[in-house]
Parts: structure tokens; sequence; C-alpha cells
């Protein structure tokens, strides 16, 4: 995609969304990087069934701690990986007590010291409650840099460093919520809905799959008899 096409290709998968957030349910910072680690390989969806009633019995790090990984094992079997997830969640919360005075830091250093916190859970936090212009690349944005012609990279990294030097400034910060929104809904990994895509025409994919093709079967069925 040529840097010229990039702020009109965001600025119309942004349409209706000018302020995106998160679609992980959260009410203070700690409890976003506890939703952030424990929707690694797991839906936004199924972490937010499993967070409501862990955040009411445990809604900070003191309590959070207390609880153990046992008690918050019990509240998130449902989502995967939920055995290390415990233990990780009760573990950057013990050290948020003895390290931060119970308060999320906002440097990375100090984030990704924490159990079960990677360069990606770093930059939801840094990004969604510190406001900083980070990226934080998953399967969707990681998908759409190369699919797009936007930012492509070989790596998750490659990717991450080629969208912060794309991207014009001013947009960096929303256009991570934008491309994860786009990539879950309309360029989806196995048949992306080019069709009804608000950016389809900047995008360098080929060819664009239709409506009309996307009714298609992909197999005949098979014969009743």
């Amino acid at each position: 995609m040529k840097r010229a096409d990039i702020a009109p290709f965001l600025t119309a998968i942004s349409q209706n969304n000018p302020t995106p957030q998160t679609e992980l349910l959260y009410t203070t910072p700690f409890t976003l990087l506890v939703a952030v680690v424990l929707s690694a390989q797991t839906t936004d969806a199924a972490v937010n069934k499993a967070t409501p009633a862990l955040f009411a019995e445990a809604p900070d790090p003191a309590a959070m701690a207390a609880l153990g990984a046992t008690g918050i094992a019990r509240h998130i079997r449902s989502i995967g990986l939920w055995q290390a997830k415990a233990k990780n969640v009760a573990g950057l919360s013990h050290l948020l007590l003895e390290r931060h005075g119970g308060e999320v830091p906002d440097n990375r250093e100090a984030l990704e010291a924490l159990p079960g916190v990677g360069r990606k859970t770093a930059n939801v936090v840094l990004n969604e409650v510190f406001g900083q212009p980070t990226m934080a690349v998953d399967t969707h944005i990681f998908r759409l840099g190369n699919r797009t012609g936007l930012a492509p990279g070989a790596t998750v990294r490659a990717v991450e460093d080629a969208l912060i030097a794309r991207i014009p400034k001013p947009m960096l910060r929303p256009a991570h919520h934008w491309l994860i929104l786009h990539g879950r809904y309309i360029c989806k990994a196995r048949k992306p809905e080019c069709w009804r895509c608000p950016g389809a025409s900047w995008c360098r994919y080929q060819p664009k799959p239709t409506a009309a093709a996307a009714r298609i079967p992909t197999e005949l069925p098979k014969d009743p008899s």
C-alpha cells in the first residue's frame, strides 16, 4: 500500500467508530491488565463471560493476591490455558503490590516484568489506559498488515515496527483498534468480506472476493440416495 493511501484507508475503516475502545470488559487499569492476560489464545467474548464474577470478588491487586491461583482458577476454567493464567494473574498481583504500590505501571519494561505480560499485552495496556501510540499486533493485525499491503512483515515485530513507522502519528493510537475490529468483523481470516469493506479501493489484496462468490458452496451437496 502506498504511504499516501494509508490515511484514507484508515479513515474509511474507522467510519462510525472515531474513538474505538477494546471489546474487553474492564473498569480500572488493573482489571484491563488481567483481562488482556486472560485473553491470550482466547476470544474476548470468552474472557468477558468469565471476568465479571472474578472482578466482583477481586477488583484490585490485594484482593486478587488474596484469592490466589486456586481461587482465580475457579472463575476462569471456561477459557483456554486457565491453569497457567490463574498462576500468572496471582503472581502479577503480588508483584504490583510489592513493586508498584498496587498500581499498574505506565512503562513497558515494568509491565513486561510481570508474569504473563509480554510485548503485545503491554502494548494494549499502554495504548488503552495510558494513551500511548503503541501497536499491539495480534493475529488480526498481523494478517491485515500483510494482506492489505499496509505493513508487510514476516514476523509480528516486523509488522509492528512497520505500522508505527508508516501510520500517520495522529492516527496511530486509534489505528490499533480500527485494525483489530476490521480484521475481526470484515477482513476475516478465511473469507475476507471485501464487498462490504469501505477501505477496499486502497487495499492491495487481489483478487477481492465478491458477495456472489461467497454464496457459492465450496462442495457439491451429497447425493441423498
